[in-house]
C-alpha cells in the first residue's frame, strides 16, 4: 500500500460518523467556541433562535439558503482555531515569566512543572 494522495475522512464504513455525548454541551462548543457557547447558555430561546440564525447566516458562504457540510466544516475549523489562538493569547502571560514576549525553556518549565520542580 502507498501513500493516500487525497485526504479522506477517516471514517471506516460501517462506523458511526458521531459519537453523541451525554447533552449537547460538546456540539454547543464545537459549533460556537467555548466563550460563545457559554454566552448563549444565557439567552432566553427566542434570543437564541434569532443570533444562531445570524450565525447561520454567516456559515452559509455562498447564500444559497443552505449549508453544506463543507460550510459547517470550515465554520466549526475557524471557531476552533480562533478558540485555540485566544487561549495561547490567555496563557502566554503565565509563561513568559520575565515579560520579554519570549518564552525560554526554563519560562516554561517553571510555568509548567514549577510546583513539582
Amino acid at each position: 500500500l502507498g501513500k493516500p494522495t487525497a485526504r479522506q475522512e477517516r471514517t471506516r464504513p460501517g462506523t458511526a460518523q458521531h459519537e453523541d455525548r451525554s447533552g449537547f454541551q460538546f456540539d454547543h462548543e464545537a459549533f460556537l467556541g467555548k466563550e460563545e457557547a457559554r454566552s448563549f447558555d444565557q439567552l432566553s430561546p427566542d434570543e437564541s433562535r434569532d443570533r444562531l440564525g445570524k450565525i447561520v447566516d454567516r456559515i452559509d458562504d455562498n447564500q444559497d439558503g443552505y449549508v453544506t457540510t463543507e460550510e459547517l466544516k470550515t465554520w466549526i475549523k475557524r471557531v476552533q482555531k480562533r478558540y485555540i489562538y485566544e487561549n495561547v493569547a490567555k496563557v502566554w502571560k503565565d509563561y513568559d515569566l520575565n515579560k520579554d514576549n519570549k518564552i525560554a525553556w526554563e519560562e516554561y518549565k517553571q510555568a509548567t512543572y514549577g510546583y513539582y520542580l
